[in-house]
């Protein structure tokens, strides 16, 4: 369903990442040991042009797992999953294993 949604200029689609509530042994995790604003990058515009109508690139790539910010971006709703629009200079950075 997310395919469908091709974002626009210097757009990133994420679908956050939700945090495990429990172990595999059954312990309940509590909220603020896994609060880490991550998601996965479902699909990127082309970028923005500067003001010599060079395009400037979209730092980040389909398939990437990015740190983001606490607040912001627009919540979008496909078919029964949540997405989040973010500028691609919102975005703090990516995340490797």
């Amino acid at each position: 369903m997310a395919r469908r949604l091709v974002p626009l200029f210097n757009r990133v689609l994420v679908e956050k990442i939700v945090p495990p509530s429990k172990t595999n042994a059954g312990i309940l995790l509590p909220e603020k040991s896994s609060k880490l604003n991550s998601g996965k990058v479902i699909a990127v515009g082309p970028g923005i042009h500067n003001k010599e109508g060079k395009l400037i690139p979209v730092a980040v790539k389909e398939g990437d797992s990015v740190l983001l910010p606490e607040y912001g971006g627009t919540e979008v709703k496909l078919g029964d999953k949540e997405y989040h629009l973010y500028r691609d200079e919102d975005i703090l950075g990516t995340l490797h294993d």
